[in-house]
């Protein structure tokens, strides 16, 4: 089954991905890669103000999930200083609590697009080193690959 081809916007957020998380600045990689122009490539990294989005790009996976715990773990913490009998939480601190364990779970089981290219781009890394020749083959399949991701995820 052929995959879809992707529309303008899925083109887009394909280019805004490379751009950002991956840091493929080369507007003509980037073209070739999602399947645009150059000139487009360069109208959306102006218009949406890319560059900045790069150099301010949010707090990882990880420091996002380790500031949740630290949460969790105050909280919980602040609940068992009352005193014996009383260490519950109120329907307030519960509901945060829902919503902390929440968080945590989709963070811990959740593979977004952008997550899926990290790891693709640190196995291109490595195909690099061992295998040059086998690189093109391997990055057209990858590409093809975050093509299928980004059609599911419009789903």
């Amino acid at each position: 089954m052929a995959a879809q081809p992707l529309s303008n916007k899925q083109k887009k957020e394909w280019a805004k991905l490379l751009f950002v998380r991956e840091n493929v600045t080369v507007q003509k990689e980037l073209a070739l890669r999602v399947g645009v122009s150059e000139k487009t490539i360069g109208k959306w990294i102006e218009e949406e103000n890319w560059k900045r989005l790069r150099a301010s790009n949010v707090i990882s996976k990880d420091e996002q999930l380790s500031r949740l715990y630290m949460q969790l773990t105050e909280l919980n913490d602040h609940i068992f200083q009352k005193p014996e009998g009383f260490r519950f939480a109120d329907s307030k601190q519960a509901d945060t609590i829902v919503k902390l364990t929440a968080a945590i779970k989709q963070l811990e089981t959740d593979c977004s697009v952008a997550e899926a290219m990290e790891v693709g781009r640190r196995y291109l890394q490595f195909i690099r080193v061992v295998d040059f020749d086998s690189l093109k083959t391997s990055a057209s399949l990858y590409d093809a690959f975050i093509k299928k991701l980004i059609n599911e995820s419009r789903r």
